[in-house]
């Protein structure tokens, strides 16, 4: 019978060789983790759903900037304009889960859901939510054509005048769109909506008075109030804008309770790894709170928020369920 047998020495030299073997591997597997580069390593782009000039884009390019300084990578702003920011969204959320693609988001992000039942996403559950970057009332301007000087003065002549008048907005669901639906609902008065694919283009209208209505952002309405071409006849918030602070609220000329207030906030696809989420979401509070960005902001008349990423988390679940409310009781449907 032959017997297999090994040596002391052969013995001796197979735990050497396996230890050798597990050295290499971790040699190998640390070289690949040093290699893995950290995150960012190339340009970062942020998805804008409104046409360039509204609030949404204004906001994303002092957001940007400033991240861009931080992380020492370029930030591009990118416009997707159309479907009250949905296609630039809904872009984001099939994105690669990675940090290279963020939306600035606006109100209607949480008021689509509400519209449009065929919607292919989620405000909340498809998205990384990051930071809640201002608020910013909303502004019921006229073309100075129309004879009115009061919030007041409009509801009579809206009244004198059913349907003849046009009210544009960035889109079906945004929040000038809902400022005027909700002033419509609370006054009995009525006037024709008219959507576009951004603030900006509503602007040029009105400008033109091809529209008499709007109710764009106090920031994007600021450089026409300061030539007079539009005239302001009050703020949608509850308060009066830091910014404008003789334009008195709409709640306090002529409809009592009346309160419509846009946020702006960045998101990311969901999935984000865990380490490129815990990085956006502490820089781009802190470069929202910076006191440079915070005065900047109040001067265009928006009010700072720079939420951690879980407060705003809370706040669009709950967003979401407010605006589903108020769209059934207003009675809207998208149109896209």
């Amino acid at each position: 019978m032959v017997r297999a047998t090994a040596s002391a020495a052969s013995i001796g030299t197979f735990p050497c060789v396996l230890g050798a073997a597990l050295a290499a591997a971790c040699a190998v597997l640390a070289s690949h983790a040093v290699a893995q580069p950290a995150w960012p390593v190339k340009p970062i782009r942020i998805l804008v759903g409104f046409a360039p000039g509204g609030s949404t884009e204004i906001l994303a390019r002092l957001v940007g900037q400033r991240l861009a300084e931080v992380v020492q990578q370029q930030v591009v702003i990118e416009t997707r304009s159309g479907a009250n920011g949905a296609i630039a969204t809904e872009l984001t959320a099939r994105s690669a889960p990675d940090g290279y693609t963020l939306l600035m988001a606006a109100a209607g992000h949480t008021v689509n859901a509400s519209l449009n039942p065929k919607l292919g996403y989620h405000p909340a559950r498809d998205f990384t939510a990051l930071t809640q970057v201002a608020t910013i009332p909303n502004l019921l301007v006229v073309h100075p054509s129309l004879p009115v000087k009061s919030v007041r003065d409009l509801i009579a002549l809206a009244r004198a005048r059913p349907d003849e008048m046009s009210h544009g907005s960035s889109g079906i669901g945004a929040p000038g769109h809902l400022s005027g639906e909700v002033f419509k609902m609370m006054t009995g008065v009525r006037f024709v909506h008219i959507a576009y694919k951004g603030s900006s283009q509503a602007l040029i209208d009105l400008l033109g008075g091809h529209v008499q209505i709007a109710f764009p952002t106090v920031v994007a309405a600021m450089a026409h109030l300061k030539s007079g071409r539009l005239r302001p006849l009050g703020v949608t918030s509850i308060k009066r804008s830091s910014a404008l602070p003789e334009t008195p609220t709409i709640a306090e000329t002529g409809v009592p309770g009346y309160e419509v207030v846009g946020w702006y906030g960045v998101f990311a696809p969901a999935g984000l790894p865990r380490e490129v989420a815990a990085r956006l979401g502490a820089e781009l509070p802190r470069i929202v709170q910076s006191a440079e960005l915070r005065d900047r902001l109040l001067r265009e008349g928006a009010e700072p928020i720079g939420s951690s990423p879980e407060e705003f988390a809370r706040f669009v679940v709950a967003d979401v369920e407010k605006w589903a409310r108020v769209v059934a009781a207003v009675g809207l449907r998208a149109t896209h």
